[in-house]
Order: C-alpha cells, then structure tokens, then sequence
C-alpha cells in the first residue's frame, strides 16, 4: 500500500485539481508535463514568501543542471502564450541560475484568491516560511477573500486556535517581528511576549532575550515575573490613592459638615460630589466652602 502523502490538510493538489491543461504546439517531457518557455512565465507578485536563501537555491540550480526539474511547477495563464507562477517560484528561479530556458509546468485555471491560496499552501508543505510570512499570508486571505477564521483554517488544513495565534504575531511592535522573521527569536519567544500587554514591556524583555541569549522557558519565566511585579505594583498604587482618599474624604466632610463623594480614576482624574437635600442646605454648604482657606 503506497504511503500517504504528508503535507497540510487536503494538500495543494486537492486545491488545484487534477485535470493538467496541455497547450496545443507545446512540447511534454516524458511523464507528458507540458514544458514551457521560461521567458513566458513571470512570478506571482502576491508570493508569500519574499525572500531567497541564495546559496541554497543555487544548490538547486546546480541540482537541476545534472538532473533536471524532478518537480513541475504549476503556473496559470494570464494572456495569449503568458502564465503566472502559482507555485514552485523557487523551482522557477534556480532553474533561470541554472541557465534553463524551458521548465515543465503544470497549467491550472485560478482566480486571484485561488492563487493566494494555492501559493500558499504550497509553501506550507514544501518550504519554511517564517511565522510572520505566514501570518500575513493569512491576514492577506482574510481581508481579500472576505473568510472568517474558521472558513480560512478549513481552507489551509489548520485549526481556528492555530490560525488565530498565528495573526497575533502581527500584533507584536514592528522591531520584534523583524526579530522573528531574522530568527534571533523562536515563535515560542514570540507567543511568550504576547502575554504581555504593555507593548515597552515586550521591548525590555525582547532586548534582554537578545542579549542574554534567553531559552523559550526562561522568557517565560521572566515574563510571569514582570506580569505579577506590575500587578503587585498596581495593587500598592491602588492602596495608597485608597488611603488618600479616605483621609481628604474625612476632612471634607469634617468642614462641611455633610456627606462627600471622592471618586480618583487611575489616571489621577476624579470628581468631588456634595450632595444637598434642599437650598438651604446648600447655601450652607456654599457658605462653608468660602470660608475654606
């Protein structure tokens, strides 16, 4: 019994189909997988992944010089004798270095949200895209192909939990993502930091994770320490405006010889309220607040 493909979900190939478009004129290699023109291909600008280890797709090309492209790409066509890249843009350029002029391609039909997923899934089963590549990717089909979490997880093979933690690294301050995306960081690094709120508290930590060299679980170690020092913090702040209060609340209605609201927000902010039962109570109370030096 043949083994079962790995990959994610349904895979690429239950996205695209499995009906090949052969183009009339146009020469199949062996397997009968139409070649086509390089110079007729261009790659698809929404390509999820922007970047290229040279070297390692220069082995590629020196791979495909001794043996060929053992893969097709898979384009589709966009004019007359024209295609665009729905997968295998790495397979495409190290076959441009390798100085190839033909590739063999399969041709689907797709619209632009098609693409974006097709590309996508793609590079999910063959490449490592990093987190933050991903998570564009996804907030990308979100936006444009109008899907909920769930619509955009049965799309991709994922769980909503996997997808929403996932678009929560875009959350993170722009130099933490850069972090991430260079691989200074791990994705662990990452979700430990989202648990903070205060985005300079993911930043002092972030720089102390590069330059001390922090594992995932010491991170989170720190991260728990900040979290309750603030809450003891905010706690002991709350106590002392408490105590304050209660003391100018106290002299206040010592002075005006009635009821008085103190209400301090924690910002400082507030308001005094001095209720009256009728005029001549407040007249009192005006008349005591003059003589209030």
């Amino acid at each position: 019994m043949a083994a079962k493909p790995s990959g994610l979900g349904k895979g690429l190939g239950a996205l695209l189909g499995d009906a090949n478009s052969p183009i009339k004129n146009t020469i199949v290699n062996r397997a009968g997988v139409p070649e086509i023109d390089i110079v007729k291909i261009t790659p698809n600008p929404d390509q999820p992944r922007k970047t290229f280890d040279e070297i390692a797709l220069q082995d590629l090309a020196n791979s495909i010089k001794e043996h060929g492209v053992i893969q097709p790409i898979t384009i589709r066509e966009v004019g007359v004798d024209s295609y665009q890249i729905i997968s295998g843009e790495r397979r495409f350029r190290a076959s441009q270095l390798a100085g190839k002029t033909k590739i063999p391609a399969y041709i689907r039909k797709a619209d632009d949200q098609q693409l974006l997923v097709m590309g996508l899934v793609e590079n999910l089963q063959r490449e490592d895209l990093d987190p933050i590549e991903i998570a564009q990717s996804y907030q990308r089909l979100i936006e444009e192909g109008n899907l909920t979490q769930e619509e955009l997880g049965e799309k991709v093979g994922k769980n909503h939990a996997t997808i929403a933690n996932s678009l929560r690294l875009l959350k993170l301050p722009p130099e933490i993502q850069t972090g991430l995306i260079n691989g200074d960081i791990s994705e662990g690094h990452a979700k430990a930091l989202l648990s903070l709120s205060d985005e300079n508290q993911q930043k002092e930590i972030y720089s102390e994770i590069i330059d001390k060299g922090l594992s995932v679980r010491a991170t989170e170690e720190l991260v728990k320490r900040k979290k309750e020092s603030s809450k003891q913090g905010s706690k002991k702040g709350n106590s002392s405006k408490s105590n304050e209060q209660t003391e100018i609340q106290s002299k206040l209605e010592s002075k005006l010889k009635t009821k008085v609201s103190l209400q301090v927000s924690s910002k400082g902010n507030g308001k005094i309220t001095i209720p009256f039962k009728n005029s001549d109570e407040m007249n009192a109370i005006v008349a005591l607040l003059e003589k209030i030096q």
